[in-house]
């Protein structure tokens, strides 16, 4: 599933556009005992309820295509009889009515989701009607296909912060009453897929929150899919590997960590259009070769850097937006900011020191004597041969050559003369 499929899903998600069919969810302690469970027509669900959980459903839907949202597979395996996409594949045909089925989908969660403390276990039914899209995005009133999908999400159930309120039963104020509040989505899920505005049963949408730390664990066990590395884990995980190799001990090591990041950022390609995407780029380990030589590793840690990189994620090539830190680009372009002042700085000690240097000769008396200059020239190298003497109005003066485009500065300032 891609940003568009995502936002045409996310859009419907309306009082008047919503389609969900039914909703159902179990609250679950912080011991995996089921509290309550439930059924219910969407439509019939009271005003109040109903925006919640709409809102609810659209936090699945949100976040970073490769990062809070991942595109899973599954294998050949679970399509078969007793797999977990035969699984899901037959709680949707239940359309969530068949008790059995979500008691066993219930079950599957609390034994494989791995969190300490109260959740709620949502899922949703919902039947889209995709309508027929002409080549310039216009709708046209005829249904491609029918979209019949589950939406879940499971979200942490926390005790309310203690505070001060009017206890109305008592006319005074006191400890507020705390209660059990729903937060938003941990984990969650899209089963079958929309890609390219199309159901497709092989693959499944996977949202967490905490794109550092995903739940894995569900991924595996309960969709049975195989886990993948999130762009947040990719770019963490790159970074350790090459601080392992290289050091963070010294200026040295950051300097050259910092370089490695611009020239894995010189890699995305940039685009005016805003309205297109650019192709983006996979970092292969020959990629990463190219980087790392170009960024001046030692050639003994740059192979080290790259066998662990081809080690850790195989055929998961990350693509080079991902690996890039946009706070430590920053951190280098103010390193290369302040290195430039610096040589500029020395640049200009060193044109006052020439400026003022002068030879020291012996005067009559046998001490030092300085020898000062009235006029001190600094030319071009192929001005020094034009420049000539000449007696202008009784005036020995120095005559310099100038063309039509050519500037001088005298004392620091520039002139046309």
């Amino acid at each position: 599933m891609n940003k568009k499929d995502i936002l045409e899903l996310k859009r419907r998600f309306k009082k008047d556009t919503c389609t969900f069919t039914r909703l159902c969810g179990c609250y679950v302690d912080a011991d995996r005992n089921k509290i309550t469970t439930f059924g219910e027509t969407f439509l019939n669900l009271e005003e109040e309820e109903f925006y919640k959980y709409i809102e609810i459903a659209k936090k699945v839907l949100s976040g970073t295509v490769g990062n809070n949202i991942l595109n899973l597979e599954f294998p050949l395996e679970e399509e078969g009889s007793g797999g977990k996409q035969q699984f899901l594949m037959g709680l949707r045909a239940s359309a969530l009515k068949n008790e059995d089925l979500m008691e066993a989908f219930f079950d599957l969660v609390i034994d494989n989701y791995s969190y300490a403390g109260n959740y709620l276990i949502l899922i949703y039914h919902d039947a889209y009607d995709v309508m027929t899209k002409t080549s310039d995005n216009n709708k046209l009133d005829e249904s491609e296909e029918v979209y019949e999908y589950l939406l879940c999400a499971i979200c942490p159930v926390a005790l309310s912060k203690p505070g001060l309120g009017y206890r109305e039963d008592e006319n005074r104020i006191g400890p507020r009453i705390r209660d059990w509040v729903v937060g938003v989505p941990d984990t969650g899920f899209v089963f079958p897929a929309f890609s390219d505005r199309s159901t497709d049963i092989h693959s499944c949408m996977f949202y967490t929150k905490d794109a550092k730390a995903p739940h894995n664990e569900f991924v595996e066990s309960v969709l049975g899919c195989n886990s993948k590395f999130t762009a947040t884990e990719q770019k963490l995980t790159f970074q350790n590997i090459v601080r392992d190799v290289i050091g963070e001990d010294d200026a040295e090591s950051e300097a050259l960590f910092l370089d490695i990041h611009d020239n894995l950022n010189n890699l995305i390609p940039f685009t005016d259009d805003e309205t297109a995407e650019p192709e983006p780029i996979p970092v292969t380990p020959s990629t990463i070769s190219s980087v790392l030589c170009e960024s001046g590793v030692p050639d003994d840690k740059a192979q080290i850097i790259e066998k662990t990189y081809e080690n850790i994620f195989g055929e998961e090539v990350p693509l080079a937006e991902h690996l890039v830190d946009p706070k430590l680009l920053e951190v280098n372009a103010k390193r290369k900011e302040k290195l430039e002042l610096i040589h500029q700085v020395e640049n200009l000690k060193q044109q006052l020191e020439e400026t003022r240097s002068v030879p020291v000769e012996e005067g009559e008396d046998g001490t030092p004597a300085v020898k000062t200059y009235d006029i001190i020239l600094r030319v071009k190298p192929e001005k020094v041969g034009q420049i000539h003497s000449e007696i202008i109005n009784g005036q020995k003066c120095l005559v310099i050559p100038m063309e039509e485009n050519e500037h001088a500065a005298v004392n620091g300032v520039n002139t046309t003369v």
